[in-house]
């Protein structure tokens, strides 16, 4: 191929040629870079859609005349079937533009054209401006919930990880005292052969449940079961259940192993209930519905179970001999031919999760809750998960995603996800992207999009090179926000963006105009000359909360209890370094300080510097929630953590075994929690202060 022809290659893959870098300015990507990632893409795919006198796809917003350009010559016969099965037909000539019929209405509509024994397809989808807004916050309302890691749940009956049982009880708590939502982690299917792979950030698949989180002791067939009761009353199972309650920390390898073999006493339970009982129709409607997406998920917990006595293989199917690496080969279909009850007992655990998840969002419904449950979408799944198994096409395995450098990480991140290829997604009618709304839309008021950037450009790192030898990858960003849109109002699930930091000027107003919530953390909202802005400089179209789970607790942030364990676990370079982030501290504190005065949210009596140099107090505490309440942020996330001074963290970006990342539980139960005086205090301070304005 010839350079003129490779560049135009490159820039019609979306490869960027440079970006803006930490110092901001343009920093140009390498040749060799780009034709590193030109050549992991699928270059006949690209071919074709360029040759095709329509694109696959063609996304339309809003009302108006719609036209598509029609490429190539002669005469091309043309067929419009809508969603509702409606047919319009006409012609139209190569090098003209095809008016579509009007009044479409908002859906997903199939254009075909056909030249002799020719066809060519393209997905026409028509969408709404914006995503769907509650009710309540279209009045104006203002409405405050709890930011949970499920996991991190500590109660009197659970099994030593937060549950779909702790969740529903918090619900209720939470409505009592004036919340509208409880925001939720990632709840994707993670690896049960491999329970200490935990990050619910790499996860094997973005479309099902982790089964960890069911609550065993709702599940009927447990309760039913002779057998499934002998074992729990065993003095074997009670001892590891107080071992997994009382831990510090979630022990997954514990937790996966009471859940599973007690689950799977349930399945024998389940099995011999008659073929036209209500639950075993709902369960076998359930594996219709779910397709082959489904059974090669389920299939894959249950192979990567009976590889896990081989250590070598627990890495998921990459670990694999290559005769396993993807679900059409014969060994793996062999596999299921021959193992198809314990496939069913996987797909069983997804529907227990489902119906108990489902049962949660129901309890939020009738509660009154205009949002209930916001869950979260990861920004992709990890090399070794069940879609990359199933779907080898639609992921880029020959590269990763990550970030560019930045002064904390001058070598940039690798995130280990390889990504999806935009150009399959294209070809496919943006079907992939569809699925995963429709999937994570289910049974919630709000999806946040984590790192919802990624709608625009990812960063992509060719396989075997360091993050800094990437390059950005565009998506077809206004094409998935309008997708976004219709999922979204057909759905009733709100949105919220994950646009925190390095944010492209190009995708801020995009995502504004199509109705995504920014999301606001307090430690981040200072003015360049570094005052923190005031509870109205808040837009009404975002989230506000203290601090993430990336982030350090409110305690911990105060008492510099992060800087300390960065230090501990030699994440900085140098004293320098050090030094300066706690100098960073200092003047933060003091202008935070300065703000909760002027927003009225601390006693001017208080002297600033007895404020600024003390260490986390109930009356500070409560200011800084009260604070938070007053921000025009039309939602409003709080930390259980924050509410009992936790300094902990949940999670410390760029450690992996340095600390034990996803495992820190709560200190006290639920139970213990909503029955402290002063936790009660402050949610209900922060009701007042959310319904006052």
């Amino acid at each position: 191929m010839k350079v003129s022809q490779r560049n135009k290659a490159v820039s019609a893959a979306g490869i960027a040629p440079s970006f803006i870098n930490v110092d901001g300015e343009e920093q140009a990507i390498s040749d060799e870079t780009r034709q590193q990632l030109l050549a992991v893409m699928d270059l006949d795919r690209l071919a074709e859609q360029e040759a095709a006198p329509v694109p696959p796809a063609k996304v339309f917003r809003g009302p108006g005349k719609r036209e598509m350009a029609v490429e190539g010559s002669g005469t091309f016969h043309w067929r419009l079937t809508t969603e509702k099965g409606k047919t319009f037909t006409g012609e139209v000539a190569g090098g003209e533009t095809l008016t579509l019929p009007p009044r479409l209405a908002q859906g997903y509509h199939q254009l075909t054209l056909t030249q002799g024994e020719r066809q060519w397809d393209s997905r026409i989808i028509i969408t709404p401006r914006r995503c769907y807004e509650p009710e309540a916050l279209r009045a104006g309302e203002k409405r405050w919930g709890a930011l949970v890691q499920l996991y991190t749940l500590r109660s009197e009956n659970n099994w030593g990880i937060g549950d779909f049982g702790d969740l529903e009880k918090m619900l209720a708590e939470i409505a009592e005292r004036g919340g509208d939502f409880i925001g939720l982690n990632p709840l994707h299917a993670l690896y049960p052969a491999n329970p200490e792979g935990a990050s619910p950030y790499s996860p094997s698949s973005r479309r099902w449940l982790n089964v960890l989180y069911i609550d065993v002791a709702q599940v009927e067939d447990f309760q039913q079961s002779k057998a499934a009761q002998r074992w729990w009353k065993t003095v074997k199972t009670q001892r590891a259940l107080e071992k997994a309650r009382d831990s510090e920390w979630v022990e997954y390898a514990l937790v996966a192993r009471l859940k599973l073999e007690a689950l799977r006493l349930a399945w024998m339970q389940f099995r011999q209930r008659d073929a036209q009982d209500d639950a075993m129709l709902a369960f076998e409607a359930f594996v219709r519905e779910g397709g082959d997406n489904l059974w090669y998920q389920a299939a894959y917990d249950a192979l990567q179970c009976e590889k896990s006595a081989d250590d070598t293989l627990r890495v998921g199917w990459p670990g694999w001999p290559e005769a396993w690496h993807n679900t059409q080969l014969p060994a793996v279909q062999s596999w299921c031919d021959e193992h198809v009850d314990e496939i069913r007992c996987w797909m069983w655990f997804q529907w227990l999760a489902h119906r108990q998840f489902a049962q949660c969002w129901q309890r939020s419904q009738q509660l009154g809750m205009a949002v209930g449950l916001y869950r979260d979408l990861a920004v992709g799944v990890a090399e070794g998960s069940a879609e990359t198994w199933h779907d080898p096409e639609l992921y880029r395995m020959k590269a990763s995603v990550g970030a560019p450098p930045d002064r904390l990480g001058p070598l940039g991140q690798n995130w280990g996800l390889p990504p999806m290829d935009p150009h399959v997604m294209l070809a496919r009618g943006y079907q992939p992207f569809i699925d995963l709304l429709r999937a994570n839309m289910r049974d919630c008021g709000a999806l946040r999009i984590d790192h919802v950037m990624a709608m625009l450009r990812l960063w992509w790192i060719p396989y075997g090179e360091t993050a800094d030898k990437g390059a950005y990858v565009f998506y077809p960003v206004d094409d998935l926000l309008a997708i976004m849109a219709l999922e979204s109002q057909r759905q009733r699930c709100m949105v919220i963006g994950e646009d925190l930091g390095t944010v492209p000027k190009e995708i801020i107003g995009k995502l504004r105009n199509n109705g995504i919530f920014s999301w606001k953390v307090l430690w981040f909202e200072q003015e360049r000359n570094g005052a923190y802005r005031l509870p109205q400089s808040y837009p009404r179209q975002s989230i506000a909360s203290a601090s993430t789970h990336d982030l350090p607790t409110l305690s911990g942030f105060w008492e510099a209890g992060d800087l300390a364990l960065g230090e501990k676990l030699g994440l900085y370079p140098n004293e320098k370094v050090l030094k300066q982030l706690h100098e960073q501290r200092a003047r933060q504190k003091k202008t935070l300080t300065k703000a909760l005065r002027q927003a009225g949210a601390l006693a001017e009596k208080q002297q600033e510097e007895e404020v600024d140099t003390q260490a986390m107090t109930p009356a500070l505490n409560q200011a800084i929630h009260a604070f938070l309440a007053k921000t025009n942020s039309a939602l409003l996330g709080l930390q259980p953590e924050d509410w009992i001074g936790m300094t902990t963290p949940v999670n410390v970006p760029g450690t992996v075994n340095e600390y034990p990342n996803w495992r820190r539980r709560l200190s006290v139960t639920l139970e213990a929690l909503f029955a402290d005086d002063e936790v009660d205090r402050l949610l209900k301070e922060v009701s007042r202060q959310r319904n006052s304005q």
